[in-house]
């Protein structure tokens, strides 16, 4: 049995647990189908940390009824896209193809996720493919200052774990440890298969009951299983502040710094979103005029924020030459004080909620985005939220609401990284030390 959740989206729950959602989308010649597993770097324990993402590397080497490069050719035998990505929170496995061809991605998806061979030597192959990227990470100054920047807010917190794992972790992977996670993690009432486009909801349930690969878990005579319910849960977490430097012989000084904010459940997360978009969402924001528009200290500065099931962060980076640092870090503290007290301007807030509603729709606008969001709102959430029903929230939120969440996690910094030529964190300008006073 479906259930018609929103104009266009239903959901099935089928036997063996597994969450079957869509969305139909009149006029699209293109459909996206993702596997989502429950299951990301947070769920690993340090021995096979890197797992979750060795695992998305890994399922792509060939299942029991296909050779790895039978699966690239059959999906490029259509034009379409088969690949996958990892988080901290969960893995998503996924094919965008022409409408037509939408039975083969099913298929392909299915086939690469329940049924991967994880043989000894592609293990080994894989390994090499996982520290090459790892090391590709580390190249870039801007992807390792953000690694290590969640490393220090997060500090003993299952959060704080690199999803790519670290070169020691990797190394010490066997395939025995791998199969166990495989084996462990990847189950049904921890998935949801989101599809969205010129789709039909009953005829993807249908062709999925029959899929070999899923197999047992989807007959009509399988035992019913509940789906695993979202994640929820109050992190406990130190508050005490720390400032982290990674020296590399870079042209420039990437600094990011911030604190520790609000887990998804959290109805604030509306207003954080609207003072996201306002402080450093874009370039009428106020710290892109502060910074690069009036006084041109640096080329690229934003505010972001992410939300997990327990905690989440609201961060600001700046990438300036090394001279440049201390007056960059100067202009932030004064910025971040300044609306932590004054709260932002109702001119600011209307900006920032049209900037959030045009992205937010015109982010929707192909089959892959609908599908991600299908997605994430099942695992997450346990339910679906339409765009109405986002955009409502995203207006209710008055110039009163963002001054409170401003004035509650504006006030301290509790983490500071910085990546740059700088041999000992004390060559460092005395405003990066001084941020977190």
């Amino acid at each position: 049995m479906s259930i018609e959740l929103d104009t266009g989206v239903r959901r099935s729950v089928l036997p063996g647990g597994l969450r079957v959602v869509t969305e139909h989308v009149a006029g699209m010649r293109s459909a996206t189908v993702g596997l989502w597993v429950g299951v990301g770097s947070r769920d690993e324990q340090p021995a096979v940390a890197g797992a979750a993402h060795y695992l998305e590397h890994l399922l792509f080497k060939g299942t029991a009824q296909r050779a790895a490069t039978q699966i690239a050719e059959e999906m490029d035998a259509v034009g379409g896209e088969l690949n996958a990505f990892t988080s901290k929170e969960h893995t998503c496995f996924y094919a965008q193809v022409l409408d037509v061809d939408l039975p083969l991605a099913i298929d392909l998806v299915t086939d690469v996720v329940f049924e991967a061979r994880c043989a000894d030597a592609d293990v080994d192959t894989e390994r090499s493919v996982v520290l090459e990227e790892i090391a590709m990470r580390d190249d870039d100054p801007e992807d390792l200052l953000h690694e290590v920047f969640q490393e220090t807010i997060f500090a003993g917190h299952p959060l704080a774990r690199p999803v790519l794992g670290t070169e020691e972790s990797i190394r010490g992977l066997d395939p025995a440890a791998l199969r166990a996670f495989y084996r462990d993690s990847y189950q049904p009432p921890k998935m949801v298969l989101a599809v969205a486009g010129n789709v039909d909801h009953d005829d993807i349930v249908r062709r999925v009951r029959k899929s070999p690969a899923v197999g047992a878990d989807t007959a009509a005579d399988a035992v019913a299983t509940d789906p695993a319910p979202p994640r929820s849960g109050v992190a406990q977490l130190s508050t005490s502040g720390q400032l982290v430097l990674r020296t590399d012989e870079t042209e420039q000084a990437h600094l990011l710094l911030g604190t520790r904010a609000l887990h998804r459940h959290d109805e604030r997360r509306f207003a954080l979103s609207v003072l996201n978009a306002a402080l450093g969402g874009g370039m009428s924001s106020r710290l892109f005029q502060e910074i690069r528009e009036r006084r041109g200290l640096a080329y690229q500065v934003y505010s972001a924020m992410g939300c997990y099931a327990d905690t989440g962060l609201f961060s600001i980076y700046a990438g300036c030459q090394p001279e440049r640092l201390g007056e960059v870090t100067g202009v932030l503290r004064t910025t971040l004080t300044d609306v932590a007290t004054g709260g932002l301007t109702e001119v600011e807030i209307v900006r920032a909620k049209g900037q959030l509603r045009g992205g937010l729709v015109l982010g929707l606008e192909d089959t892959a985005s609908r599908m991600v969001r299908l997605g994430k709102n099942e695992l997450n959430y346990g339910r679906y939220y339409s765009v109405d029903d986002t955009v409502a929230r995203i207006d209710e939120v008055t110039v009163g609401d963002v001054a409170e969440i401003a004035a509650t996690l504006l006030r301290e910094v509790q983490a500071v990284a910085v990546v740059g030529p700088y041999s000992h964190v004390d060559e460092l300008p005395d405003e990066v030390h001084e941020v977190m006073a």
